[in-house]
C-alpha cells in the first residue's frame, strides 16, 4: 500500500447544526474503513466533507496527496453511494448507470458494454429498460453501485446504502461489493463505509473509526475496536462490558 493515504482529514473544523466537528483522520489507500457511531455523530457530515457536499470552516480535505480546496464533487476522483440511491426517475436503468461515464449520455460502442457488464456483475443484466420505480429497493441499490463502479474511481464513500434492507439482504449486497472491489486486485478501491451495523463492520472492514459528537474519537483495527476494550466509549456505544482487569 501506498504511504500518501487515499483521504485525509487534516484539523477540518466545520460548525454544523449548533455543533463544532473537528475532524482528523488518515484512510490507507486500499484498505476497507468503517465509520460507526450514535446517530448525529457526525457520521454522514465526514463524507459530504470528502465528497465536497460540505466545505470546511478550517482545515483540510486531501486525496491521493492533492488539497480538496475549492474542487467541486463531480471533480473529485471518488464515487458516493447513498441510502436513497440518488437515481433519476425519469430514466431507465440502463441511462442511470450510463450517467457514470457519460453525463451527457453519448456512449460510445465501447461504452454501452461496459454499461451492459457493469449491470451483468452486480446481477441485472436484462433490467435495462426498466424504471427505478418498478424495481425493489435492493435493485435500486444494484444500480447505484454498478453504476458507481463503472465511474471507475479509486475511492468509495458509502453513507449506509444498504440500511433500509433486511439482513439478508444486506449481507448479500456487502458480498457483491467485496466481490466487486477484489476484482479490482492489485489495487482494490478504497472504501469509506458508514454503518450502523457493528456486523457489517465485523465481517468487511480492515478498521474502524469511532465518532461521537463531530469528532473521531478512536481508530483502529476492526477486532480491537469492535471488542469495545480498546476504549470505554466505544463500549459503551457497542453495549459491551468492560473488564476492570
Amino acid at each position: 500500500m501506498s504511504e500518501v493515504p487515499a483521504l485525509s482529514f487534516e484539523d477540518v473544523r466545520l460548525a454544523y447544526e449548533g455543533s463544532d466537528m473537528r475532524f482528523d483522520l488518515k484512510v490507507i489507500e486500499g484498505e476497507w474503513l468503517a465509520v460507526i457511531g450514535p446517530s448525529g455523530a457526525g457520521k454522514s457530515t465526514l463524507l459530504d466533507l470528502g465528497a465536497g457536499f460540505a466545505t470546511p470552516d478550517s482545515g483540510r480535505v486531501v486525496i491521493a496527496g492533492a488539497d480538496m480546496s475549492g474542487i467541486a464533487p463531480a471533480e473529485r476522483p471518488l464515487s458516493i453511494v447513498f441510502q436513497e440511491n440518488n437515481l433519476f426517475p425519469h430514466l431507465d436503468v440502463f441511462r442511470n448507470v450510463a450517467l457514470g461515464i457519460a453525463p451527457n449520455l453519448r456512449l460510445s460502442g465501447g461504452d454501452r458494454r461496459r454499461v451492459l457488464d457493469a449491470l451483468e456483475a452486480v446481477g441485472l443484466a436484462g433490467f435495462e429498460a426498466r424504471r427505478p420505480a418498478t424495481m425493489s429497493g435492493g435493485e435500486r441499490q444494484r444500480v447505484a453501485l454498478a453504476r458507481a463502479f463503472l465511474r471507475d474511481r479509486p475511492l468509495l464513500l458509502l453513507d449506509e446504502p444498504f440500511a433500509a434492507l433486511g439482513p439478508a439482504l444486506r449481507k448479500e449486497m456487502l458480498g457483491m461489493l467485496k466481490t466487486l472491489r477484489a476484482e479490482r486486485a492489485p489495487r482494490p478501491m478504497t472504501v469509506v463505509m458508514v454503518t450502523h451495523h457493528p456486523d457489517d463492520a465485523a465481517d468487511h472492514a480492515d478498521r474502524v473509526a469511532f465518532l461521537d459528537r463531530g469528532v473521531v474519537l478512536a481508530v483502529g483495527p476492526t477486532r480491537a475496536i469492535l471488542s469495545g476494550r480498546t476504549d470505554p466509549r466505544v463500549a459503551r456505544y457497542l453495549g459491551t462490558k468492560v473488564s476492570d482487569s
